[in-house]
Formats: structure tokens, C-alpha cells, sequence
């Protein structure tokens, strides 16, 4: 792998080279650049369009599957299908992660479309970063779509995190929760410039004692615009929550639509939003401290997405 994707990876995965006892699956320009197998986590190359599968035997414990994807020039347009089949009763890690790098005049894009099919009481951790680099005119494009289906007593925990450089992203998450599973979803998002950000959750809970956690927290800089759209469909006895809290600073602008349907009488939903500038007093403290104005709004923006 060159020295581009070298960077890249230990910016959205931590990656320093192959972790011991870890399965894994390296992208590059839309080409496998390195993958590792182990008993229990097989990974294989589909064989009707670019991607993997993912198979994680039942029982699988304390297990981790790297698969990071990395685009590092201009004029690439990366496509892929990743599927995850989690076994009954395992509890495995997933460290994702995309980088774009802009060399170029031409845009630099990756689509990811994952797929994760969950077994009874298993538990899946997924950790996903998006970084855009590089000094080229190209637009830095990363456009997420993941699909959810949960069966009995299974819990997924998602953390989305883009860290910046990202010119425009599109991120779709679509989940289906059985009897007695768990989402949560922790979002933290920093646009700024021209950049523009779309999330876009649907959720359906269609099992008795399902339950979803959706909370995103962003900050709007610059001219840059965000959206996050929210959908949770409460069909059964069931809780849900989803939040949005963002920050506006300079022009940025922020538009928040978090939606719920209570399809049965024992539904319990909650939405919130919250969106406006950082408060004067809160930057008069930290500068009181010692810090300048841009130093204080700085720490109140890393406390804020943390």
C-alpha cells in the first residue's frame, strides 16, 4: 500500500499495521491491498460485484475485523457491497473507516454499502471514521448507506465519527429490530467551508421491548450546511429516542427533522433537537483563563464532539 492510504489508515482506524489476532480487509483505490482471515472470522471476496462477506461463527467472542477503505487520488470513484453475517451469540468489534485524498482536479469518491444481518443474542460494536485530505481542487466525497436487520435479543452499537475534509457526504442508515434488540447510534460530524452533510435514519422496531438511541451532535462552520433526518417507527411495545444537538458557527447552517410514528398503543417515542451558536459567557470564561477567542471556541467545540 502506498504512503497515502499508510496515513489514511491510522487516521480512521488507529491501523499501524496488521493488529495481532485481528481479521482484516484493507481497500486502496478499490482494490484489495491486504486481508487476513482467522477460525472464527472468515472474509471472502464476492463474486458478483466488488466487496466482501463477512462471516462471524456463532459464539465468536472479543474478536476484531478491520475494514478500512481508502481513496488517495483524483478521478477515483470506489463502489463496494460489504455483507456481515454475525453469528448467534457472538460480540465482535468492526473498526471501519473511509479517507479520500484529492490530488487532483478530479472528484475522489467512495461508497460504501453495508449490509450487517445480526443472529439471535449476538453484539456487534461498529466504529466508523471519515477523513478528506489533499491539496487538489476535486471534491472529497464519501456517501455511507447501511442496513440493519436484527433478529431476538441482539444489540448494535454504531459510533460515526467525520473528522473533516469531507466536501459532501450522504449518509443513509436503515435498521430492522426483532423482539427484545438494541440500536444505538452515536453521530459526531464538523463541516465547514462549502462542505454538505446529509443523515438520513430509518427505523423500524417491529419486535416487543426493541429499543433505539440515535443522538447526533454537530457543528456547522464556515458556510457549510448540514441535514439530519430522523424516522422511528415504533410497531409494537417498544421504546425509542432520537436527538439532534448542533452547533452554528460563522455562516454554517443546520436544518433538523427528527420524525416519529407510534404505529401501537405501547410505542414510546421521544425526539429532540436542539440547534444554535455557542454562548457568549461560555467563550468570556475560557478567555478569562488565559485562552484567545478562537483558542476558547476551539475547546468548546472538541468538549462539545467528544
Amino acid at each position: 500500500m502506498n504512503k497515502i492510504t499508510e496515513k489514511l489508515l491510522e487516521a480512521v482506524s488507529n491501523w499501524k499495521g496488521a493488529p495481532e489476532g485481528a481479521a482484516y480487509n484493507i481497500r486502496e483505490d478499490g482494490l484489495c491491498a491486504g486481508r487476513r482471515s482467522t477460525e472464527h472470522i472468515r472474509i471472502e471476496s464476492k463474486q458478483d460485484k466488488p466487496g466482501i462477506d463477512v462471516t462471524i461463527a456463532p459464539g465468536t467472542k472479543g474478536e476484531q475485523v478491520y475494514i478500512p477503505a481508502c481513496v488517495t487520488h483524483s478521478k477515483v470513484d470506489d463502489l463496494v457491497y460489504n455483507d456481515f453475517f454475525v453469528g448467534e451469540g457472538a460480540d465482535v468489534t468492526i473498526v471501519a473507516g473511509c479517507g479520500v485524498h484529492a490530488d487532483g482536479e478530479g472528484e475522489a469518491r467512495h461508497n460504501g454499502i453495508h449490509r450487517f444481518f445480526l443472529g439471535k443474542g449476538s453484539k456487534v460494536v461498529y466504529l466508523e471514521k471519515h477523513l478528506g485530505t489533499g491539496n487538489g481542487t476535486g471534491a472529497r466525497t464519501i456517501d455511507p448507506v447501511t442496513e440493519i436487520q436484527q433478529e431476538e435479543g441482539s444489540t448494535m452499537e454504531m459510533e460515526t465519527t467525520q473528522i473533516g475534509g469531507v466536501d459532501s457526504t450522504r449518509r443513509v442508515t436503515k435498521a430492522t429490530l426483532a423482539a427484545g434488540a438494541k440500536l444505538l447510534v452515536r453521530e459526531r460530524l464538523l463541516t465547514d467551508g462549502q462542505q454538505q452533510a446529509l443523515t438520513d435514519f430509518v427505523v423500524d422496531l417491529n419486535g416487543d421491548d426493541s429499543g433505539c438511541d440515535l443522538i447526533s451532535r454537530s457543528v456547522a462552520k464556515g458556510s457549510s450546511h448540514q441535514e439530519f433526518r430522523s424516522s422511528v417507527r415504533g410497531n409494537c411495545r417498544c421504546t425509542g429516542h432520537t436527538e439532534c444537538d448542533a452547533i452554528i458557527i460563522g455562516q454554517g447552517t443546520v436544518s433538523a427533522a427528527p420524525g416519529l410514528d407510534a404505529n401501537h398503543a405501547d410505542a414510546a417515542l421521544i425526539h429532540e433537537a436542539a440547534i444554535g451558536k455557542i454562548a457568549g459567557e461560555q467563550i468570556l470564561k475560557l478567555c478569562t483563563l488565559g485562552l484567545t477567542e478562537e483558542e476558547a471556541e476551539a475547546k468548546i467545540v472538541e468538549g462539545f464532539l467528544r
